[in-house]
């Protein structure tokens, strides 16, 4: 894995978190220190690094069911168009491929254009949008629910059981899992913005209802990255104040796994973040 310019591929272990963190803190990700030890603890990550300094890394998280999510693909300012990110990512397939793992990932636009050269095929389309100032407390407070009603419909979406990753998330603290009517949603903390996600709805009246909830039960700054094929969900969060701040595109690398039943209005962020 030596490149010609010295650097190389290394695993990096859970010591490596607040490292891993000034990378995606570098890039304005919203990822904590405890999203970092995710990956560190339960997958595995790839790093370069130059001297002392961390410069690169991308990361491998096993599922259930042959699947894996490929994340933390970061790259500082001062080592980009290297070649260090697909080199990276490189080592997450190949580690995927000996265990016979579908990979997946978020991408950005430009992201997008190189993961499809190396064979990934595009899913879903998402955009992550966020609100800056809530609307005021009100009397309505969204419905406490349970983690096992939240993986359930999140199995139904995905095709592959996340209830680890979830119940880490959801057993942090500040998280809580929200609902009402026939929504549910995750709730929790980010570095610099609270996230929403994943959320399923039977409809986007609905959907729409339990982030106005949700918003008018918090203080700061809110993330969501939404489902663009739920046209309805985006149309009325943008109408209430949410600003699109950028798309991603979801990817997969191998064959289906898994036939999902139904569609998100809300994902669990790039990276968690």
């Amino acid at each position: 894995m030596d490149a010609t310019d010295g650097l190389s591929v290394i695993k990096l272990g859970v010591a490596d978190a607040n490292a891993g963190l000034a990378l995606s803190t570098e890039a304005h990700w919203n990822q904590t220190e405890e999203d970092w030890l995710v990956f560190l603890r339960d997958g595995v990550v790839f790093g370069i690094r130059e001297g002392a300094r961390l410069v690169a890394t991308a990361a491998l998280l096993p599922y259930s069911d042959n699947n894996a999510w490929i994340s933390m693909v970061l790259v500082s300012a001062t080592h980009r168009r290297r070649g260090l990110a697909t080199r990276l990512v490189d080592a997450c397939l190949e580690a995927a491929r000996k265990n016979g793992l579908t990979s997946w990932l978020d991408a950005t636009p430009d992201g997008a254009a190189v993961y499809g050269r190396l064979g990934f095929t595009p899913t879903l389309q998402l955009r992550r949008l966020k609100l800056m100032k809530p609307t005021p407390a009100s009397a309505e407070a969204p419905s406490a629910a349970t983690l096992e009603a939240l993986c359930a419909r999140d199995q139904r979406a995905t095709g592959f059981d996340r209830t680890a990753l979830l119940t880490a998330l959801a057993q942090r603290a500040g998280s809580r899992i929200v609902a009402a009517n026939s929504s549910i949603a995750l709730v929790r903390d980010g570095r610099t913005a609270r996230h929403i996600g994943p959320m399923f709805a039977d409809h986007a009246v609905e959907a729409l209802a339990l982030v106005r909830v949700i918003a008018g039960s918090e203080n700061g700054p809110l993330l969501l990255d939404a489902v663009a094929s739920q046209p309805a969900f985006l149309d009325g969060l943008t109408a209430s104040g949410w600003t699109i701040e950028r798309p991603f595109q979801r990817m997969r690398f191998g064959p289906p796994t898994a036939a999902a039943e139904e569609t998100p209005f809300a994902v669990a962020g790039p990276e968690f973040g």
